[in-house]
């Protein structure tokens, strides 16, 4: 179902796969590999599917380690795969100290103080009223790519996102009606309303850079270093302590946070928000959440409801609007 509404962008992204550099022909292999990469179902299918699985990912993070020092060590991780990555496959650092502030922004904002808001928001809210707050970034990116890069705002999109919103609200409406409305609760809201706004602005910046000539793997490196440095330094003058869990349950779910969560779903998503856009690529934190409940359906015995089915069923139809084309979303409407 993720995958469905492509062809049009599928066929636009095949023309440019790959770029022949003077004097080089590509091997099959390597053109094989660009061609998956620059494939937009795919890096659309495979962020939602990664991302919608580091929900339970993220629990065994909390108890022994702090949150801060728990995200140093992830994005460290996921920094140095990708910097040995770039190393082995001869990508270009990005240059300039232009290049390098934006990426100091891409960092503080998309892999080091959004995440840690958001778990500070955690000690107070449910899962599922984070998920909520989380898809607003949908309106979010697209308020930031018209006010910041000038972005034309498209209707359908709007429709979409008003789709999505609104089921997700559905899916998860027990915890929406049952929120305290006390003034510690308002405070966490606004954290998790603030950590999705950094979570915007870090896509517009990634796009920025994009545009800027530089690639997504190489950017995503030295945001991830410069996250971790940030992180690393808003600990120390914390005075919070450096310390570690040997557990599995810790080790593994760092170690898939780090690989798949960080390293692999960013390259996928932040390539996606090159290719069509932040407005349509963020629709993909609507799906999260029904990932994230599909997997605790099979792992912990999650319930279903009428309502929280015809949520699905509204980010579902969301999903189609957003991702279609002018001409296949009118070929819908003709069909309806």
């Amino acid at each position: 179902m993720l995958a469905t509404s492509w062809t049009a962008y599928t066929t636009e992204s095949n023309l440019t796969a790959v770029n022949l550099h003077a004097g080089t022909v590509p091997s099959l292999a390597s053109f094989e590999q660009h061609r998956i990469m620059m494939n937009p179902g795919l890096l659309y299918s495979g962020t939602v599917l990664i991302w919608g699985s580091t929900w339970l990912a993220i629990r065994f993070q909390l108890g022994v380690v702090s949150p801060e020092i728990s995200l140093v060590y992830r994005f460290a991780i996921a920094s140095l795969l990708l910097l040995v990555w770039c190393k082995a496959r001869r990508i270009p650092p990005p240059a300039g100290w232009r290049n390098h502030s934006f990426l100091i922004l891409l960092g503080g904002c998309l892999f080091s103080f959004n995440y840690l808001l958001f778990y500070f928001a955690a000690e107070n809210l449910a899962t599922g009223l984070l998920a909520v707050i989380f898809s607003t970034m949908t309106v979010m990116n697209i308020l930031n790519g018209a006010l910041f890069l000038r972005r034309r705002v498209e209707g359908r999109v709007i429709l979409g996102s008003g789709f999505g919103l609104t089921g997700i609200c559905l899916v998860f409406w027990p915890e929406v009606i049952a929120l305290d409305k006390n003034h510690n609760i308002v405070l966490t809201v606004l954290l998790g309303v603030i950590a999705t706004y950094f979570a915007s602005l870090g896509s517009i910046i990634s796009l920025r850079n994009q545009k800027s000539g530089i690639e997504v793997i190489s950017g995503n490196a030295f945001g991830m270093l410069y996250g971790t440095a940030l992180m690393a330094l808003y600990a120390l003058i914390s005075g919070v302590h450096f310390n570690f869990d040997p557990s599995f349950g810790y080790v593994s779910s760092l170690m898939y946070l780090s690989l798949f969560g960080s390293a692999l779903a960013f390259t996928l998503y932040l390539t996606l928000v090159g290719q069509i856009g932040p407005e349509k690529a963020a629709y993909a934190t609507v799906l999260f959440p029904i990932v994230a409940l599909t997997l605790s359906t099979l792992f912990e015995n999650y319930r279903w409801s009428a309502l929280a089915g015809i949520g699905v069923l509204l980010v579902l139809v969301g999903n189609v609007i957003v991702l279609t084309n002018r001409r296949q979303f009118q070929a819908l409407l003709q069909r309806l």
